[in-house]
């Protein structure tokens, strides 16, 4: 149909298209390095679950219908596509096993043909969604319709030259059940002259063909670069536990030479970075559930990511040449690349306002990582430009002084188990459960409670256990979190020696906050610290399946469960505190409509509990109070301190102190208390 135009069109849009890949590629380069080859088993397993079957799109049931069909139907057509390249050179080309035929070409037909319909049906969806619904977390603009109308073009050609084909075959078009979408549409052209449907045939075949190479090209310029790579971003996602940051390595050495603790400048980010601001779909998935963006913060994730993509992309051609001729308006050498990208790129409020819940991550279904990116830039800000909150100061100063953000006395540490009968490890080196018990827990007159009620639980289940005492130190993590590594590191690096020197390697480790869980158990390896840590919840819902706790005393109250987001999203932990609650006689376990891996974060996180708030149309924890109240509780139920404390202000902002607010602890004990004549020591 056209051999020498045909090969021209190929070479022109092959040609284009590795020109700008191959600039795309020396751009992923420009990153640090990042070991994302190890696990290849797991990492093809992901793939299968995640970039093919595309789990996390079911979470959002016609969209991701849509978008399924419309990625099947790609991974369909593109051999539709191939046969018809290589019929501008041979009209009977159809790649042997799939000529009309056959029966893999028969099958392949029809395949090809319901796929084509349902890519319409797919790309008709988002047409909606863009120009009717006008979603707010979708990027509005003429780009996504042109791609848009790009593919439904390339359908209509596809069935408009099988329709075309067959009205020419026969006088009157029958139907052909392996082309039912070309026999369809072949019945009103049956009409048209011979010559008529020569054009037609021609216009349906060279329009798919061309359309196939035009839309490849616009790949690497548009957000659409997502279908390329897509696939291996969720490939080459991080494999370590979600609640895992990575360390500043050699931090001590990085000091001693002066380099750049965090990131500073767009190529300190490593190529799996860039990479993930390819691959944004610019869906808006991560911001619509991010509470600070719908708390009216200036963070939205997908802004976030987008802005350090532009820059990228504006800078590319600076960064591949590494010929430094940038704008003079840029960093500190005079090069635009190179300028810092805190208050150049990303307002520093922007940083601030991230509690590092991960419901983004939790989201995004190409496994973009935002918490690691923020994290790290505000790594830059605290140790290399001291400028943070100003509140942050005094926890920072309050764990050098004396371990915990509050700088209460050390001494105190242990205060809460006076009269309990509870013995430290240094008396009872023996004892298989270790209970860490945390600042906040170990301090706050009313987080003490949470503490109090877990170990008469535990004496009441005949649990064995002993606590650090003045031994135990902060984990480190809020300063971690609040980017101040270096702090994190001496403190990560002390409690290993204690841990290590009293055997907590052999024992198992318990605590009642998920900041401090997370730490131990995720954080804590990078410095030699391997440990079986449980959280309380987890504890005491074993206990409870064991028969060593029985919660007998009916309590007929309403209680609704707020997830905390370092147990749940980081952890997966979201079970074990509903059968806790559930296996009380008479209570009534509520959830709220954001719940589990879609519970809104309390506000604490990622150093929140430590500073003033960033600006808003609203506070985090207010918010996510308003969900919990509207479930019409009579208890709200958490099992965090951090949580609680946010819950309880929050409570309290809505003139709703008839309602408690209460750990899992704290309403187990209740429901298993027994007189104090026979109370455990």
């Amino acid at each position: 149909m056209g051999p020498i135009f045909m090969a021209l069109l190929l070479l022109a849009g092959w040609g284009a298209f590795a020109y700008s890949a191959s600039r795309r590629w020396k751009l992923l380069r420009v990153g640090t390095a990042d070991n994302r080859f190890d696990q290849p088993g797991r990492r093809i397993r992901e793939t299968f679950r995640y970039g093919i079957a595309q789990l996390r799109m079911r979470r959002y049931p016609l969209a991701g219908a849509a978008h399924m069909v419309i990625f099947l139907g790609f991974g369909v057509l593109l051999l539709r596509s191939l046969i018809l390249w290589g019929r501008g050179f041979d009209e009977s080309f159809s790649f042997w096993l799939f000529a009309p035929e056959q029966f893999l070409g028969k099958a392949y037909s029809f395949l090809k043909d319901l796929f084509a319909i349902l890519v319409i049906f797919g790309a008709l969806v988002f047409v909606y969604f863009r120009v009717v619904r006008r979603l707010g977390r979708l990027t509005l603009n003429a780009e996504g319709l042109i791609i848009l109308g790009i593919i439904l073009a390339m359908m209509v050609a596809d069935i408009l030259y099988d329709a075309a084909t067959i009205a020419r075959a026969s006088s009157g078009p029958g139907f052909i059940l392996y082309e039912p979408a070309g026999s369809i549409a072949a019945v009103p052209l049956g009409l048209l002259s011979d010559a008529t449907l020569v054009f037609l045939r021609h216009l349906g075949f060279w329009t798919h063909s061309a359309l196939v190479l035009i839309f490849l090209n616009l790949l690497p310029y548009s957000k659409h670069f997502h279908i390329i790579t897509g696939v291996p971003n969720v490939y080459f996602q991080s494999l370590q536990p979600p609640g895992r940051l990575p360390p500043i390595e050699d931090i001590e050495g990085k000091l001693e030479r002066e380099e750049t603790l965090g990131i500073r400048r767009i190529d300190q980010f490593s190529w799996k970075a860039i990479l993930d601001f390819y691959t944004c779909t610019e869906c808006g998935r991560c911001s619509d559930h991010c509470p600070a963006t719908k708390t009216g913060k200036k963070l939205s994730p997908k802004h976030f990511t987008l802005d350090l993509r532009d820059f990228l992309y504006r800078n590319a051609d600076a960064l591949t040449a590494g010929d430094g001729n940038g704008s003079v308006a840029g960093g500190a050498d005079g090069r635009e690349h190179h300028k810092d990208l805190v208050d150049g790129v990303i307002d520093p409020e922007v940083l601030w306002a991230c509690t590092t819940c991960r419901a983004c991550e939790e989201e995004c279904p190409v496994f973009i990582s935002y918490v690691d990116k923020i994290v790290d830039m505000r790594r830059y800000l605290v140790q290399e430009r001291s400028e943070f909150p100003p509140q942050l100061q005094s926890a920072f100063r309050g764990m050098e002084s004396n371990a915990n953000p509050w700088s209460f006395s050390p001494a105190d540490r242990a205060n809460w188990a006076d009269g309990m009968g509870i013995r430290t490890i240094a008396e009872n080196p023996d004892a298989p459960v270790l209970f860490w018990v945390g600042c906040m827990p170990s301090f706050d007159e009313r987080a003490k409670k949470i503490t109090q009620a877990t170990a008469r639980l535990m004496q009441q289940a005949g649990v064995d256990f002993a606590i650090l005492g003045t031994d135990e130190q902060c984990t480190g993590d809020p300063a971690r979190r609040a980017g101040n590594e270096f702090l994190y590191q001496m403190f990560a690096k002390a409690n290993v020696e204690v841990l290590n020197g009293v055997g907590a390697d052999k024992k198992t480790i318990v605590t009642s906050c998920p900041h401090c869980f997370n730490t131990l158990l995720n954080e804590y390896g990078d410095f030699g610290g391997h440990y079986r840590v449980v959280h309380h919840s987890t504890f005491l819902s074993q206990l409870i399946a064991d028969g060593k706790l029985r919660p007998t005393n009916p309590l007929s109250k309403k209680v609704v469960f707020h997830d905390s987001c370092y147990l749940g999203r980081y952890n997966d932990v979201y079970d074990a505190p509903r059968e806790t609650l559930a296996g009380i006689p008479g209570l009534t376990v509520l959830e709220p409509r954001q719940t589990r891996d879609r519970g809104m974060c309390c506000g604490a996180g990622g150093a929140q509990m430590f500073k003033e708030e960033e600006p808003g149309t609203q506070r985090v924890n207010i918010e996510r109070t308003q969900q919990l109240l509207e479930t019409n509780p009579e208890v709200v139920a958490s099992a965090c301190p951090f949580c609680m404390r946010m819950l309880t202000d929050g409570l309290a902002a809505k003139g709703r102190e008839d309602i408690p607010q209460l750990d899992i602890a704290e309403v187990l004990l209740e429901a298993v208390q027994v007189p104090q004549s026979h109370a455990g020591a």
